[in-house]
């Protein structure tokens, strides 16, 4: 169970205003409800359960967890190992550049919260945001399991925040999604610590198609 201090300092790392910009990304969402995909919570549900499910479970949470271990050990080789892992499963550019400008940011903060081992992370192309989240979580104290539970959390409080302002939803509307796919959480981080490394990796064509097909969207509210 969480110390008290170590949850707070999960709190923190998880919340919606920590200043590394994850909230300027959509991640494909913004141009799966332009072409028309997602129009309805029972879509963006289907939509955010099926990445959940294949990509955030079978490639991110397992390779934080191995980056958790890694800083644990402080094996820099390993470190460096699973982040170029992770970009290296990131299939367009827009993805890959949101996970190096996050991770970046979260390195810089982290630099001016007294965390020095992020200080060379604000300038690696292979920095990626589950990196220097790992980081902060072994240097707070907060086992690897939470900070599991609170990397997937953060993930989907930002998307169902997306959906919200893109299909729109209501406030309640996203609320219940928010509840109902968090249910999923807890199974999603038990599965993810029984992968072998030969198991890792998934992919979702449309989250991969609705990303590249963002990088040339004329107007849109997010970046890429």
């Amino acid at each position: 169970m969480s110390t008290d201090l170590s949850l707070l300092r999960l709190l923190q790392l998880v919340s919606p205003g920590l200043p590394i910009g994850v909230y300027s990304y959509s991640q494909g969402l913004e141009r799966a409800v332009a072409d028309g995909w997602l129009s309805t919570a029972e879509n963006a549900h289907e939509w955010l359960q099926g990445i959940l499910q294949h990509t955030m479970t079978a490639v991110d949470v397992p390779i934080l967890l191995r980056l958790y271990d890694a800083w644990q050990q402080q094996d820099q080789a390993k470190i460096m190992y699973w982040s170029q892992f992770l970009v290296a499963c990131r299939e367009t550019a827009e993805l890959r550049a949101e996970d190096r400008q996050t991770g970046q940011a979260l390195a810089k903060l982290l630099s001016q919260l007294a965390l020095l081992d992020a200080t060379a992370w604000q300038q690696y192309p292979a920095t990626t945001l589950a990196t220097l989240f790992s980081l902060a979580a072994v240097q707070w104290n907060i086992s690897a399991k939470d900070a599991a539970l609170g990397y997937l959390w953060s993930w989907l409080e930002n998307q169902v925040l997306c959906a919200v302002k893109l299909i729109p939803l209501g406030q309640v509307a996203g609320q219940q999604l928010l509840y109902s796919l968090a249910s999923n959480i807890p199974h999603c981080v038990n599965r993810a610590e029984r992968l072998n490394d030969d198991e890792l990796g998934g992919t979702a064509f449309s989250l991969a198609l609705a990303s590249s097909r963002h990088e040339m969207q004329y107007s849109r509210l997010f970046r890429s």
